[in-house]
């Protein structure tokens, strides 16, 4: 089997943004997304190109166009927001973006009526079934497959940077977890999901889908659900790492620190550099800190063990991607990575709110708040 990389131009970029349906009254998550995309098909006369369902009916995709920038990404998502909004008042529902719902249940979700989710489903059993979750998914334009390998293997490196950036999922089922980040520990429970394979080439990724194809372990490439990914249909490296994000301006910066990165290594890569691949252990190892700690975690520098400190990291990291970020026009999108790490993400606001006397309910309001306005806490 041959597996064609339909190459892009360099550096476009592409958002996919997973939000929750929550009942207006009482908070809890609630069916809706194929509801809301009948009215919306109504209203226009033919099916929104950019609002798409997803494996439960209380979860409902925002996907943008191939964007050159981060603002013309974000415009995309707003947007769609624009005509997803008042749908979901109409029906009494709201909307948010964080990793977790704050108390729902997972077991009572109601799956999408599709035959490719209900088969994965029947095949997964509880570890699909557990998937209300919600995430940021952000593509990157590259040219070439082996490009794509190397700088999917090089951004490994940079797991604990996005997912402390956008860790919001410190409840699950009404308890707090312990963890900046639940979403991506419920999300690892898929058998080819979780921390990419580290690859020598095209040549490997394209044995390695092959292998699994012919042993039934997916049916196809759309089934690997790595944190960080080749997607030959689209041309780019995906990165899935995030949790979902309660602010545009927050998503806009990781996608503008997504697009600063790949374009960097692909840079380095036409200048004769080799670009560094992690040890597996150590990529394991720093995901698990930032998954536990967010932005005070201490990630593994080398393999001597030497720390860290990750809020240390994504400033230095953040500086030195600045003059990329001013050719792609999106240096304020990157510089936001400093307020997220000043006023915290989002796991902390939750938890803070929660020490001041919020309940649970009172925190699905403070996420539905916070997309509406676009302002964190």
């Amino acid at each position: 089997m041959d597996i064609a990389f339909n190459a892009s131009p360099r550096s476009t970029l592409g958002v996919e943004v997973e939000l929750a349906i929550v009942d207006q009254g009482s908070r809890e998550l609630r069916s809706g997304a194929s509801e809301m995309l009948r009215r919306l098909e109504k209203e226009r006369g033919e099916p929104h190109p950019k609002a798409k369902n997803e494996l439960i009916e209380s979860n409902i995709e925002l996907v943008t166009g191939i964007c050159s920038t981060v603002a013309e990404a974000r415009a995309d998502l707003e947007a769609t927001l624009a005509d997803l909004a008042p749908v979901a008042e109409g029906l009494g529902l709201a909307l948010l973006c964080a990793g977790t719902h704050p108390f729902s249940d997972w077991a009572v979700q109601d799956i999408t009526p599709n035959e490719r989710y209900h088969r994965l489903v029947e095949e997964m059993q509880w570890p699909a079934r557990r998937m209300a979750i919600f995430g940021i998914h952000t593509h990157v334009g590259v040219r070439s497959p082996e490009k794509a390998v190397r700088i999917a293997n090089a951004l490994t490196g940079y797991i604990p940077h996005f997912l402390a950036l956008s860790a919001s999922s410190p409840w699950f089922e009404g308890r707090d977890t312990g963890l900046a980040s639940s979403r991506c520990k419920v999300f690892e429970g898929l058998p080819t999901a979780g921390v990419p394979q580290l690859l020598d080439g095209w040549a490997e990724f394209t044995e390695l889908m092959r292998t699994l194809i012919a042993a039934r372990a997916i049916s196809s490439i759309r089934e690997i659900w790595w944190d960080i990914r080749p997607h030959p249909n689209f041309g780019t490296v995906e990165l899935r790492i995030c949790d979902g994000i309660p602010t545009m301006t927050e998503i806009a910066c990781v996608a503008a620190l997504a697009q600063c990165l790949v374009e960097w290594m692909d840079t380095l890569i036409d200048r004769g550099y080799t670009l560094p691949c992690p040890k597996s252990w150590i990529v394991g190892q720093n995901k698990w800190r930032a998954a536990r700690h967010g932005i005070d975690a201490d990630v593994i520098v080398d393999e001597a063990g030497t720390l860290e400190p990750l809020r240390e990291a994504i400033g230095q990291l953040v500086e030195e991607l600045t003059p990329v970020a001013r050719r792609l026009g999106c240096e304020a999108e990157l510089g936001y990575a400093r307020r997220i790490l000043e006023h915290g993400p989002s796991y902390v606001r939750q938890r803070r709110w929660v020490a001041g006397g919020a309940t649970l309910a009172d925190v699905v309001d403070g996420l539905v708040a916070e997309l509406r306005s676009d302002e964190p806490g």
